[in-house]
């Protein structure tokens, strides 16, 4: 079989991290390029991010194309807190010698898009949809193009984690979140319901470190002080592990569950900005536009992802 074409949006993040080393060591996926966006970090820091984690994973073959450093039209809010200042707090990675794509990340898209088969790549934006709600507003020709969008973002059940109500990727900018869920576009989303499922506990951080390659070293210490906020927060053993679930559901959809719902975003809101209103029961009789991924199997998750970090130096 084929690999599936992809291009994966990004603004590392401990997490988005992980989940590009995931991406890099499957060869189920043609990473087609890793598109960066302001996020947890800066745009400076996560495309300088991107470029350490994919050369830390030899792939040196993917174009790395900075994008949006704001919001379509409210300020930024970044995550500090969670990641660090770096965005990669935990260990130190060399400076890279991998130089960035000097193309800008929403004209990549675009122009990736027209240049394939129609219907054949897969977007998988695991930060704010700025890049995504760009390329779709300045070229609405690529939207019957992408074969589905597969993101990180929202929640329902599990509530926000940045307000009450919304979670960080979507409350960063609602606006193209709102864009993105009404484009048309097959979409599949995991929200937090999902990824705290897949939580970081000690015992999986051990077996990443006992993997004795660089790359579970760094991973493993990655987690050990990304886990710490949430650890904190949810009174819980680990963090929930949110980006690598997209890239999870790519390799084996079969680890997870859910249903296909009506989805909207909360745009105004000051009291729920940023919200994924996730009609779960159809209680309002309107058509589904996105596939909700609500459990998945946690054990199989970290064996899939232990396994595949294996594979790297």
């Amino acid at each position: 079989m084929n690999p599936l074409p992809v291009i994966i949006d990004t603004d590392p993040g401990q997490d988005d991290a992980i989940a590009l080393l995931l991406a890099a060591a499957s060869p189920e996926l043609e990473l087609l390029g890793v598109t960066t966006v302001a996020g947890n970090v800066p745009l400076a820091l996560t495309t300088l991010n991107a470029r350490k984690v994919m050369e830390l994973a030899g792939r040196r073959d993917v174009p790395i194309c900075a994008g949006a450093d704001r919001p379509l039209d409210v300020p930024l809010v970044t995550a500090e807190h969670v990641h660090g200042d770096t965005g990669l707090n935990g260990v130190e990675l060399p400076e890279p010698t991998l130089a960035p794509d000097p193309r800008h990340a929403v004209d990549f898209i675009i122009q990736t898009l027209r240049e394939r088969e129609s219907g054949t790549v897969t977007l998988c934006p695991l930060g704010p949809l700025t890049n995504i709600a760009l390329a779709l507003r300045r070229a609405p020709d690529i939207a019957p193009r992408i074969r589905r969008i597969v993101l990180m973002g929202g929640g329902f059940f599990e509530g926000g984690n940045v307000t009450p109500a919304a979670e960080f990727n979507i409350y960063v900018d609602p606006r193209a979140a709102h864009e993105v869920f009404t484009s048309g576009v097959p979409i599949t989303m995991a929200p937090l319901d999902v990824t705290h499922e897949a939580l970081t506990t000690s015992t999986r951080i051990d077996a990443i470190r006992a993997i004795g390659n660089r790359t579970g070293t760094v991973v493993a210490a990655w987690m050990e002080f990304f886990e710490r906020y949430d650890k904190e927060k949810y009174g819980q053993d680990g963090g929930p592990l949110h980006d690598p679930c997209v890239i999870a559901w790519l390799l084996q959809p079969g680890l997870f569950s859910g249903r296909d719902c009506n989805v909207r975003i909360e745009t105004h809101s000051e009291l729920t900005r940023g919200m994924t209103v996730i009609d779960w029961w159809a209680v309002t009789g309107l058509p589904a536009n996105a596939q909700v991924l609500r459990h998945v199997d946690s054990d199989g998750f970290f064996a899939l992802l232990t396994e595949r970090l294996s594979r790297l130096q």
